[in-house]
């Protein structure tokens, strides 16, 4: 898995997404309205997921877990919001960057219990301003914890955004 795969490109990809996927704006009730959509998505598609909105400051705005998911699903979006927080990028592209640099978590002092490289995490941006929130989503393969999150921030904003197809392994 993932032997074949073009990290460049996917880095690339998922930077473009990162552009994209920026607010005008961004407050509690937007983070309300957009957890609502993901619901909304995961009742349509008939899935198991968690969701977390979080500002940066670790405040919990928005929380749903499916009847599927637990206490170890919370504890991933945890560690992936941890990530996102720290490194200002989404999860998967910092696990990308990892396999492209070889820098883990621990490169950076920081511990495998409270951070984590695989996808799912997505930071909020306002256009010019910088990170706000970050949203978490977990018990999907990570690729598509990721593509979950952009199809719907995607669907929120209203604008297209590529869609990655790489599978990107956990370092």
């Amino acid at each position: 898995m993932g032997k074949d795969t073009n990290f460049e490109a996917a880095a690339s990809l998922i930077r473009r997404q990162e552009e994209l996927l920026q607010f005008d704006s961004f407050t509690n009730a937007d983070a309300w309205e957009l957890g609502r959509l993901m619901v909304e998505e995961i009742k349509a598609r008939g899935i198991e997921l968690a969701v977390c909105i979080r500002k940066v400051n670790g405040n919990i705005v928005f929380q749903y877990a499916t009847d599927g998911t637990n206490l170890n699903n919370q504890r991933w979006m945890m560690r992936k919001y941890h990530t996102v927080a720290y490194m200002e990028t989404s999860s998967l592209l910092a696990t990308v960057m990892s396999h492209i640099t070889g820098e883990k978590i621990a490169t950076h002092g920081l511990s495998d219990t409270e951070y984590v490289l695989c996808g799912g995490g997505f930071p909020i941006k306002i256009k010019g301003s910088g990170m706000t929130m970050v949203v978490t989503v977990s018990n999907l393969p990570h690729e598509k914890d990721h593509g979950f999150i952009v199809d719907c921030l995607a669907k929120y904003l209203n604008v297209e955004a590529p869609a990655l197809t790489e599978e990107i392994p956990i370092p």
